[in-house]
């Protein structure tokens, strides 16, 4: 039985070609156009999720009966498929038109006007599209993105089986623990001021899968996040191809990566080439001094360089006694109202200034801060290793990973305009390796875990000790953490986990958490551990931003079914919403604040 064929239709909107002219079918669809050319001659366009097929009514009953349509009622047609006079080679089913003998009206559209065309959806105001998804979704292009985002689920799956992986999902509604984001928390009413959390990853469920002898896990797992949206990350849920591996390292997780993921951008993405194992890996340190970023576009072959020595004491104010990054370019060729665009988009994006001075085709430094470069011409260019008609731009900060975060953006912002630095169409993947364990945190200025908590410090319990007893400094320890990256994007952050309980509590004990505390906040890992865990390891790349990779979208919402927009609200169902006093009570909550209506 063909895919299609229900007892509403013997066959789809996209399928009848030549072959089918002469028989009777029955179409069922979306009315999507009518066009009257007289009172007995209209075309009407069907569409259903396969494709669209043009119906021709050629007597005055059929066309008053069509005509009295709103557009996008849903109709099912019973006729004869006929060979058209002016075919439409654009179109799969352009080769032929069905002439109804009957039409029936499965579902009428009452409302006169759209919120928006259907077939330009994509250009109406996103919060109208948000509030009619289910109209913006019958769009073919916005639909497409939903079936590839399926096509690739699909083949995620297969591929990990085929691996030896065993899909396991994980509860929804567990305990709150401090993972770098905000929870939602659920209210208990059998248990009056306690609160479930929804898991803002299955951290700790797969780990103690690991400690349970399961050898190999995955799941397309929901992840929760009260989080501020982005263009790659879409506010309160997301999906992640979640994995772990007991008896497994890094390598071993590598290697899945490199064998599950090319494959998949290759055959369902927009470009028709992806990274082959092994895939380039960057410690963390060097991808910041180089790329001046942790997401590095490897599509980019520009780079940064340290220039505090050649230009640090130029006189030119912003580098005295600061760090100096500095950005070389050739064939960037723009006026100088461009270049001051550049420097303003860079500093709206990143908060940092950009500086800049050409060294021309006549061997001279011009523009910019020439003045100051000039009388030291010869060292700067041998220094940066500068060519005739290169263009420099240039970051400065009194903090080092300042100005390189600038000089990051810097390079992001310059591809695009400088094309023979840019090769595009490709997925370029790489490994960012050797994060550092502990950071200082901008709000406490304390010593805080830099990435995932669970992770294995490099040098294990005896650099922990002597980061303890003074003699080594936390901020040095590198931890068996990466992130995957892909065009810039980061795809997932893993790890190899830290199984021990003594190594886990010295690494707490830190960020000044003591035995106790871990005990009470990971209870059941920490039990877990103490009965003697495998070494394991995972990552979990997301599903929403790979798919939105591979389609070439710049917005996550457009891969997702049902988005929130930008303020964590759903406009088509109302959420979030108030909910009745009688349901408060229930859950023994008071609201001590409503926002206003």
């Amino acid at each position: 039985m063909d895919n299609a064929r229900t007892c509403y239709r013997s066959h789809s909107c996209g399928e009848l070609r030549m072959e089918h002219v002469g028989q009777t079918v029955t179409l069922a669809g979306f009315l999507e156009n009518f066009r009257e050319v007289g009172a007995s001659l209209g075309f009407a366009v069907l569409r259903d999720f396969y494709g669209t097929t043009q119906v021709v009514a050629e007597t005055e009953e059929m066309v008053k009966a069509i005509k009295a349509l709103n557009k996008e009622s849903t109709l099912q047609v019973t006729g004869v498929v006929r060979e058209r006079d002016s075919k439409n080679p654009k179109l799969p089913t352009g080769d032929i038109e069905v002439v109804p003998q009957t039409i029936e009206v499965l579902g009428r559209c009452r409302h006169n006007e759209l919120p928006f065309p259907i077939n330009r959806s994509r250009e109406a105001d996103e919060s109208a599209r948000l509030k009619y998804r289910y109209l913006d979704l019958r769009n073919p292009e916005v639909k497409d993105n939903i079936v590839l985002r399926c096509n690739v689920v699909a083949a995620l799956r297969q591929a990990m089986t085929a691996h030896g992986f065993m899909e396991i999902t994980t509860p929804i509604l567990t305990a709150s623990s401090p993972e770098g984001a905000r929870d939602y928390l659920v209210p208990s009413r059998k248990h009056p001021g306690k609160f479930y959390a929804l898991p803002q990853a299955p951290q700790q469920f797969k780990q103690l899968l690991m400690a349970s002898g399961f050898d190999k896990y995955f799941q397309i797992a929901p992840c929760f996040r009260d989080e501020d949206a982005r263009g790659d990350r879409s506010p309160g849920e997301f999906y992640q191809l979640d994995m772990e591996m007991a008896f497994a390292d890094q390598e071993d997780v590598f290697a899945v990566l490199e064998d599950v993921l090319p494959p998949i951008f290759a055959k369902y993405g927009k470009y028709d080439t992806a990274s082959s194992a092994p895939f380039k890996r960057i410690p963390y340190l060097e991808a910041m001094e180089t790329y001046g970023s942790d997401k590095p576009d490897l599509r980019i072959d520009l780079t940064a360089q340290d220039a505090t020595e050649a230009l640090g004491s130029c006189g030119f104010g912003p580098f005295e006694g600061n760090t100096v990054k500095a950005v070389k370019v050739t064939g960037f060729s723009a006026t100088r109202k461009q270049i001051d665009k550049l420097c303003a988009d860079v500093e709206v994006q990143s908060g940092g200034k950009v500086y800049w001075f050409r060294y021309d085709e006549n061997g001279e430094i011009v523009g910019g801060i020439a003045k100051f470069v000039q009388p030291i011409k010869e060292a700067v260019v041998a220094a940066l290793g500068l060519e005739k008609g290169s263009f420099v731009g240039l970051t400065a900060s009194n903090k080092k990973l300042t100005a390189q975060k600038t000089a990051g953006v810097l390079i992001k912002m310059l591809a695009p305009l400088c094309p023979d630095h840019f090769h595009r169409e490709t997925y370029e993947f790489c490994w960012i390796v050797d994060f550092p364990m502990y950071e200082i945190g901008e709000e406490s200025g304390e010593l805080e875990f830099c990435h995932n908590p669970f992770s294995m410090p490099n040098g294990g319990l005896d650099i922990l000790k002597k980061a303890a007893a003074g003699q080594v400094d936390p901020l040095s320890i590198t931890a068996y953490q990466y992130d995957l990256v892909c065009n810039g994007v980061e795809l997932s952050s893993g790890a190899v986990r830290n199984h021990d309980p003594e190594i886990m509590i010295e690494a707490f004990q830190l960020v000044r958490l003591g035995e106790d505390d871990v005990k009470a906040k990971f209870p059941a890992m920490y039990n877990a551990f103490t009965y003697g865990a495998p070494p394991h390891a995972g990552i979990a790349p997301g599903v929403d931003r790979m798919v939105m990779l591979l389609s070439g979208e710049d917005s996550i919402r457009e891969v997702i079914p049902f988005p929130m927009n930008k303020n964590a609200q759903d406009l088509m169902m109302g959420a979030p919403s108030f909910v009745t006093q009688q349901q408060l009570d229930e859950l023994n909550i008071v609201c001590t604040k409503k926002e206003e209506d």
